[in-house]
């Protein structure tokens, strides 16, 4: 799945360049925009009781965006697992196709509690759907 839009001057540092942290954004909207393709969004999973707290992260960084550059994120389901998911995103500039940046995030399921829990049916059907797709 992907999505895309325009770096805003708001995410740029002294350099000009989009600030390093700013990429786990990216990668959130993308990962928002891939649930919202499934059919749903975060905000439902939160409605229905569940959270899906960030574990751990990597990120690569091979070159960098300027303000007003389109930006194309394209996110994956790496790993589906009962109690985990991880994803996985490749940032590109979709006017030159170039690889810019690389990264992953994984999570687990959990109750408003925090307590770690399975995946709730709903999205477990829907992607188990998108993997057969």
């Amino acid at each position: 799945m992907e999505t895309e839009f325009h770096v805003r001057y708001a995410e740029t540092d002294a350099m000009g360049v989009v600030h390093h942290a700013t990429y786990l954004i990216y990668f959130e909207e993308g990962r928002s925009q891939l649930m919202r393709d499934f059919g749903s969004n975060y905000a439902d999973i939160e409605a229905a009781g569940f959270q899906m707290p960030v574990t751990e992260l990597g990120v690569r960084y091979v070159g960098s965006f300027r303000y007003g550059e389109k930006v194309k994120v394209h996110t994956n389901i790496e790993e589906n697992l009962s109690r985990r998911v991880t994803f996985s995103y490749t940032v590109v500039n979709p006017e030159t196709g170039d690889t810019l940046v690389t990264g992953f995030t994984k999570h687990i399921w959990t109750d408003r509690d925090g307590k770690v829990t399975r995946m709730p049916e709903q999205w477990a059907k829907l992607f188990r759907e998108k993997e057969l797709a």
